[in-house]
């Protein structure tokens, strides 16, 4: 995956501001906390990512908090009640729960080497 750096089980962007000359990103999937960081070069991003991780997992710890977890395995998706409707009916069809269906087609649309688009 292109763009996204990976630490102890937390992902973030990477963007590049052209005025500035400086790479930037946020910590992906986190409500309460945020976390940026930045660098001139590419290892300098890279370390300033792993080092602001690093800094809010210290934090947590020192004041007796649980880390936020970036990704919970839940979210709230908004659909056209027609499209939810063929979505059950076909969760149905194929003996499976809404849940497991749309889980199912998620994963085989993100599958390593799929590529959509």
């Amino acid at each position: 995956m292109k763009n996204i750096l990976q630490y102890k089980g937390y992902a973030g962007n990477v963007q590049f501001d052209p005025d500035d000359m400086i790479f930037y990103g946020r910590v992906m999937g986190m409500k309460k906390a945020h976390i940026a960081y930045e660098g001139k070069t590419v290892d300098d991003l890279v370390k300033d990512f792993r080092d602001a991780i690093d800094d809010y997992l210290n934090m947590c710890a020192e004041d007796g908090i649980e880390p936020e977890k970036p990704f919970k395995g839940t979210f709230n998706l908004r659909l056209d009640p027609e499209l939810h409707k063929r979505l059950v009916v076909n969760a149905a069809d194929q003996g499976m729960t809404l849940n497991a269906f749309v889980k199912g087609i998620l994963e085989k649309s993100t599958a390593e080497g799929h590529r959509a688009g």
